[in-house]
């Protein structure tokens, strides 16, 4: 059934996809962001080289850990490396040449060709929350996720306009066996919405389903020439490479789909608490993670990735938004570009517990440290709150709310003749008022990024109104979207045979909840 169905669908669509895309309702999503501005640099080219020098001593004298991999270590001693136990030393610049095959930038294909997105460049591609255990709403405060609130996220996601990429766990669904849940994940992702989405890695046989998927969805031969699927591979900081994450980057890399290889630092636990130790150990872990990537499938799309923040040393918790954070979210930005590498990083990362102030101003540092480090890939763009452990409903519209402004600043600014409006200025002269000039009323509609969310109003208005705050906007917004969403038209085949595929795999194994 699956392979009747992908033949139906070679090239991402036979002709009955085509007709369920023409006559489905249209959800407005901006393109990917473009830049127009320049990427804020912190480190200087003296600074550069020291630590890109240091990085390659540490792969050298001290070296990474491949661990429970035999194969691995067999690639990397076919490679030129010295492999000692699970020790893996790299002689100095072999990282770097194998990191060279990687492509610069890759299209991300979603089954909506309209929603493809490129990843690299000057580009930047929003994705949301990812990983959470919990959630959070008004109604039903914090709790374990369950598979209907992944489902409600993946449809406000398709819903927000300024977010680009469906994510992958948007949360973690605890009322579904761990070792089926990815299934149900991914079938989400491909029925409710049509924007690209992450795959599977919490085992290798579940990227192995996620391929399969992909290629019930779009066709074997077009899931081989074309990517489209981005799925996160987590380093287990300080250098360490477990079986299991590279165990799924193997089967994204040797299927052509990309993966972020990303360190998970917490500085002053996994890395040190200097800003240029840590940057260091971050280019280590990246060079061997991408170059394992490219022993494996050489010109497997990657994207460098630094997920980093600092820890409170009262409480042992990890702090968002501060200074040193956004250093090294600069300079990984800049060793990225030297390197010719895609790059993810930041997020609408935050400590709180509630989306309040604190929240907003450590996701409001973080956001648009993201947008001038040059990121091109943005997880956790949006919904992330309690460092990590919660997805909010609000919180997430809210966050996809203040995405828009992130495209904004990205065009920069105009100096064509109509923004320099010496007209306008003509006309109006000393003392008048530009409201009805000809200037303003030809440009008023595009002129001002507008909020969705935020209320404006005079303070009688808003006092009559109920006098809501933020949250209660926003938590009326997550409504307001959930009531106007409708489906994605899918090809009935498909979405027959992904059905069966899943009902398949879950009726082959026992439920397995550790």
């Amino acid at each position: 059934m699956a392979e009747a169905a992908a033949r139906r669908r070679s090239r991402g669509g036979g002709g009955a996809a085509r007709r369920a895309e023409r006559t489905s309702v249209s959800v407005e999503t901006a393109k990917y962001i473009e830049r127009n501005i320049p990427n804020f640099e912190v480190l200087t080219e003296e600074a550069l080289e020291i630590i890109e020098a240091n990085a390659e001593q540490i792969l050298e004298e001290i070296g990474v850990n491949f661990v429970n991999n035999p194969a691995a270590l067999d690639r990397w001693r076919a490679a030129g490396a010295d492999v000692d136990g699970e020790r893996v030393r790299l002689p100095k610049g072999l990282a770097r040449q194998l990191c060279a095959t990687a492509p610069k930038s890759f299209t991300q294909h979603a089954r909506n060709p309209a929603r493809n997105v490129e990843i690299g460049g000057k580009n930047l591609v929003l994705a949301p929350v990812y990983g959470p255990p919990f959630v959070r709403d008004l109604e039903g405060g914090r709790r374990y996720a369950t598979m209907e609130d992944f489902r409600k996220f993946v449809k406000l996601g398709y819903m927000s306009k300024w977010l680009h990429h469906s994510g992958g766990t948007v949360c973690e669904p605890t009322d579904v066996a761990v070792n089926k849940r990815h299934l149900d994940m991914l079938l989400a992702h491909m029925t409710l919405s049509d924007k690209p989405f992450m795959g599977s890695v919490t085992e290798p046989s579940r990227a192995q389903d996620s391929v399969e998927m992909c290629e019930i969805l779009f066709g074997k031969d077009y899931v081989q020439e074309n990517t489209v699927m981005t799925s996160l591979i987590n380093i287990n900081s300080p250098m360490t490479f477990d079986d299991v994450m590279m165990g799924a980057l193997e089967v994204y890399a040797q299927n052509n789909q990309a993966c972020i290889v990303s360190p998970f630092i917490v500085g002053g636990a996994m890395a040190p608490v200097s800003v240029a130790g840590t940057l260091t150990q971050v280019l280590a872990e990246v060079l061997a993670g991408i170059a394992y990537s490219q022993l494996i499938r050489p010109g497997a799309p990657v994207i460098m990735g630094a997920f980093v923040t600092s820890i409170d040393m009262n409480s042992g918790a990890p702090t968002f938004g501060t200074p040193e954070a956004a250093h090294i979210t600069y300079g990984a930005g800049q060793l990225a570009r030297r390197l010719g590498l895609p790059y993810r990083s930041a997020g609408s990362f935050c400590g709180s517990k509630l989306p309040d102030a604190q929240a907003a101003y450590e996701t409001a540092n973080s956001l648009n440290v993201g947008l001038m480090s040059g990121v091109n890939f943005m997880l956790h763009a949006c919904g992330w709150l309690e460092g990590g452990l919660v997805a909010s409903f609000e919180k997430f519209v809210m966050d996809a709310d203040q995405l828009g402004t992130l495209h904004h600043l990205a065009q920069g600014v105009a100096v064509d003749e109509n923004a320099q409006a010496m007209d306008a200025m003509r006309e109006v002269g000393p003392g008048g008022h530009y409201l009805g000039c000809a200037h303003t009323q030809a440009n008023f509609k595009s002129a001002f990024w507008r909020s969705d969310l935020f209320d404006y109003k005079p303070y009688e208005t808003w006092s009559e109104e109920g006098a809501r705050d933020t949250v209660a906007l926003a938590n009326a917004r997550v409504a307001k979207l959930l009531e106007a969403y409708q489906q994605p038209q899918l090809d009935p085949g498909i979405a027959e045979a992904l059905a069966g595929y899943v009902a398949q795999k879950k009726a082959s194994v026992p439920d397995a909840f550790g």
